[in-house]
């Protein structure tokens, strides 16, 4: 694929003074670089938002537990706000999450179990029988995790494993209606954040049921971030690269197109990207395409070599870079 040319570069470079200046600095046993409560507010979908709904029934807040910040999760974390004497402004952002977060260990029951089983499903690939309680496998995921990240491998969950655990990527659903594509052979780049993946995943399924072929999934982030091989972004977990919609819905198994090709479908890729937008009211700040229609309609915007892909950058009300921000 050809590189995705953004401002990150020079954005990152600025991140540290961000971080502080948000007071999302990690705690010096952190062990991801960077790592911070992700902020979540209304028009999220993921694994984030179910772990803040299930803290939130731990709490005494009731909220549904679908991965979606409805505005019934928004009263429910003004709730707890107000509980808790913070601004009471319906944003999950780090304040909320320190205070939200439980210490769990094995014999625990509850919410923040289920909260915690969810999590490591996610962020960890496994499958946890989410049932709260803090049984002898959910130690060896905690465990095995706190390992990963190189912090204390006790198997307790406490403040330090919550935050490297809500922040690391996520992996999506490729039974969701995508296909993997490797266009600058960096294996499987496909992690992001929570919100970033759940927010895909739910424009995926509903472009799936469109009956016009699956989506082809270019590279997201490797699983901390990072440098990444063809991209100047494509670093913090929150840009996503897929490729057109062809008119015989092989997309998956055919060559790649551009939007000048005879078998590009500028219906079928409208339908996508209106797909992708609604399923994250107010967290895309721009998804690039260089076709004229699409850009004149307001759909897209377009970017030198974006002539071949989309290029979705989601966005957070706060983000350690102003890159990201809604």
């Amino acid at each position: 694929m050809l590189k995705c040319t953004s401002t990150l570069v020079r954005g990152l470079a600025t991140a540290a003074a961000a971080v502080l200046a948000l007071g999302l600095a990690a705690p010096s046993a952190a062990a991801f670089p960077g790592a911070f409560h992700p902020t979540q507010s209304v028009g999220n979908r993921g694994s984030d938002v179910t772990a803040l709904q299930h803290l939130l029934r731990q709490h005494g807040h009731a909220t549904a537990v679908d991965g979606i910040f409805s505005a019934g999760t928004t009263a429910a974390v003004k709730a707890f706000q107000q509980a808790k004497s913070l601004p009471a402004d319906g944003i999950a952002g780090p304040r909320t999450w320190s205070a939200l977060v439980v210490q769990v260990r094995e014999g625990d029951k509850g919410e923040a179990v289920s909260a915690l089983q969810a999590q490591l499903n996610a962020k960890r690939r496994l499958s946890l029988k989410v049932t709260g309680t803090f049984d002898a496998a959910t130690k060896q995921a905690v465990s095995s995790f706190q390992s990963h990240a190189g912090i204390g491998a006790d198997g307790v969950a406490g403040p330090v494993t919550w935050e490297n655990l809500l922040w690391h990527y996520d992996y999506p659903d490729m039974g969701a209606g995508l296909c993997d594509k490797d266009p600058d052979n960096n294996g499987t780049a496909n992690w992001g954040t929570g919100a970033a993946i759940g927010q895909f995943e739910a424009a995926a399924r509903t472009f799936a049921a469109t009956g016009q072929g699956k989506i082809p999934l270019g590279d997201v982030s490797f699983e901390h971030g990072g440098a990444i091989n063809g991209h100047s972004s494509h670093r913090v977990g929150m840009d996503v690269d897929i490729w057109p919609i062809r008119t015989d819905s092989a997309q998956c198994t055919a060559g790649r197109i551009t939007w000048e090709s005879p078998t590009y479908d500028r219906a079928a890729t409208r339908q996508l990207v209106k797909a992708i937008r609604a399923a994250a009211p107010g967290h895309v700040k721009v998804i690039w395409f260089n076709d004229p229609v699409l850009i004149n309609e307001g759909l897209t915007a377009p970017l030198v070599n974006h002539a071949n892909h989309l290029h979705i950058r989601y966005c957070e009300k706060v983000h350690t870079s102003t890159l990201y921000t809604c």
